[in-house]
């Protein structure tokens, strides 16, 4: 092969590139195949660890109500499960909420992440869709012009430059979109509040989501599957995932979690530990001219009411129809609105999580109120609200399944 041939060979084009094969790259590139727009994933990850990498669980209503439309559900539906309700375990008791039942709410879907990223794949390989595993994405260029590329690392070490239409950045807070911005605006937030999440080889050891609040720190119970429970502990920050063996996790759990009160926890083979810090950002805007961000590179919720997921398939959903009226009748309309659409929802979502993020935890340590007796009694007020109040309840259920 010439240099000139090679040279050919490294570059490549579609009308849309999307950077990432998670939920929302995915949903993403399935919507756009079907509307017959010319689309290509790039995923630095291998095709083993994209089908396998455990994320979270817990489908909204308005999440199914896309999948379905779409005709993407039929893994959700013949191996997920319906779930509409929690349980707080406190010092002063434990109570349930059937969320699914109250409010203009509805009931989650369990459906573990990984398993909804392999039928997503699945429905778009089946519509011949193109996608390169091992391929990272190294900047995206140009994108105030009317025909943006990027570069990028492809399986074999080569670097290879993509012409397109419209990039599409689904590849996370430390990906490329992100980092090729230079006028966005970036809000964090850092709750200071660390989790050890455990994936446990152990069936679920209550029928609910349990959110269990301990003068030792939160813990947290989530049925995954009949077979695997995925559990959370408050965390000292700055100690080893590895730090303690597995039985005193276990009876740490047992512990929080108030099992001399309500009943033992099933125990088993913790599989997986990884350390999640309760912190979250925004992107403002979502546009910077013919790039745009959808799912974790748009905004990184902290994980205490799980709408990372869920933000993501909606946002796909959105930008796919933008795409293909710009794609397809030159309409520009739903490009131009779609940053304020997302950001609406976004900031909703955030709003809710900072909320369960405070009714779970007391104060960080370094916080000024850290310890103190004011901030205490008003959490167990939160608790009891929550307890007694039907209007705060309904509230409670429409926020927690919404996006």
């Amino acid at each position: 092969m010439t240099d000139s041939q090679t040279h050919r060979a490294l570059r490549a084009s579609a009308d849309v590139v999307v950077l990432g094969a998670g939920p929302a790259g995915l949903v993403l590139g399935n919507l756009l195949l079907a509307a017959g727009i010319d689309c290509v994933v790039l995923e630095r990850a291998s095709s083993s660890r994209v089908r396998t990498r455990a994320r979270a669980g817990f489908l909204a209503p308005n999440t199914v109500r896309i999948l379905d439309g779409h005709g993407l559900a039929d893994g959700l539906h013949q191996n997920g499960r319906p779930h509409g309700t929690c349980e707080f375990r406190t010092p002063e008791g434990r109570f349930r909420l059937d969320y699914g039942s109250l409010g203009r709410g509805g009931r989650h879907h369990v459906y573990p992440q990984q398993h909804l990223v392999t039928d997503l794949l699945r429905h778009y390989l089946a519509r011949g869709g193109r996608i390169h595993f091992r391929t990272e994405a190294l900047a995206v260029h140009d994108t105030d012009g009317t025909r943006p590329c990027l570069t990028a690392r492809d399986a074999d070490g080569r670097t290879v430059r993509w012409t397109a239409r419209y990039v599409a950045g689904c590849d996370g807070r430390h990906g490329a979109a992100r980092r090729s911005l230079t006028a966005a605006t970036v809000h964090h937030h850092d709750h200071g509040v660390t989790w050890l999440g455990l994936l446990a080889q152990a069936p679920p050891s209550l029928d609910a989501v349990g959110y269990a609040i301990h003068d030792r720190g939160f813990a947290g119970h989530m049925a995954r599957t009949p077979e695997v429970t995925r559990y959370y502990l408050q965390w000292q920050r700055g100690v080893a995932a590895d730090a303690w063996s597995g039985g005193r996790i276990w009876d740490e759990l047992d512990l929080r979690m108030h099992a001399p009160e309500y009943g033992p926890l099933s125990r088993g083979t913790l599989l997986e530990r990884g350390l999640f810090d309760l912190a979250c950002d925004v992107v403002e805007p979502l546009r910077h001219g013919s790039l745009f961000l959808a799912g974790d590179a748009a905004s990184v919720p902290a994980p205490a009411a799980a709408k990372g997921a869920n933000l993501a398939v909606l946002e796909a959903e959105i930008l796919a129809e933008a795409l293909v009226d710009a794609l397809t009748r030159g309409d520009d309309r739903g490009l131009d609105a779609y940053s304020d659409r997302c950001l609406a929802h976004i900031w909703r979502a955030q709003e809710f999580t900072g909320w369960m993020t405070r009714l779970l935890h007391a104060p960080p340590e370094d916080a000024p109120d850290a310890g103190s007796p004011f901030q205490a009694a008003l959490r167990r007020s939160r608790i009891a609200s929550l307890r007694t109040s039907r209007i705060h309840q309904d509230w409670f259920a429409e926020n927690y399944v919404g996006v």
